[in-house]
């Protein structure tokens, strides 16, 4: 399948203070953040949108990129679970860290309710404001990719806060002809013909 990958940043922090999340929403740093449950997320979310590079990953792995001083997890709860996640990814570079907005999104319960605009404001400005909390450079930059395996809108989204896409990149990548969905990625077996065993 051809692929379509676009790259965009930002140079500087959004004038605009992001928007309140909907009564019942609420967003969360992830403080005590553990391999399994950001494997979990990443299925829950990505399971939707072909995204399996991780899926194979070892615990050693996901602890590893865990570790990276000042990776963030900030998540989306309502109703009592998930419902999105964002993750901030830094790089110190000579003129200050470079914070990539490496994965974002909703759980397929959270689309269509509004919530990604304002998450995505959220997202930004937790990525502006990362150096006061980890103890690196300030942030000189902050980018992320999308690519056309995404929701159709993803691109404009992107944009619509002030972010600009930069690059452009087309490829061939072998991926399924659809999505695995959530239940899969997250490690669910395959349907079932009876019922509940009791076991």
């Amino acid at each position: 399948m051809n692929v379509t990958t676009w790259f965009l940043h930002m140079l500087g922090p959004s004038a605009r203070t992001p928007r309140p999340l909907p009564e019942g929403v609420r967003l969360e740093r992830a403080t005590g953040n553990t391999p399994e449950y950001a494997r979990f997320l990443y299925a829950l979310v990505g399971g939707n949108w072909h995204w399996t590079d991780r899926l194979d990953w070892t615990r050693q792995q996901w602890a590893d990129e865990l570790a990276v001083p000042g990776c963030e997890f900030r998540i989306l709860y309502g109703e009592g679970v998930p419902m999105g996640f964002v993750q901030l990814q830094p790089v110190v570079e000579t003129d200050g860290t470079h914070v990539e907005l490496l994965r974002f999104g909703l759980a397929e319960q959270a689309i269509g309710r509004g919530l990604g605009g304002r998450f995505l404001e959220h997202g930004i400005a937790a990525a502006w404001s990362l150096h006061d909390r980890a103890g690196i450079p300030p942030v000189a930059r902050m980018w992320l990719h999308t690519c056309s395996l995404d929701g159709p809108a993803a691109l404009a989204n992107y944009q619509a806060p002030g972010l600009v896409a930069h690059k452009a990149e087309d490829a061939h990548e072998n991926v399924p002809d659809q999505p695995l969905g959530a239940w899969a990625s997250t490690g669910g077996p395959g349907p079932t013909t009876g019922g509940d065993s009791g076991r």
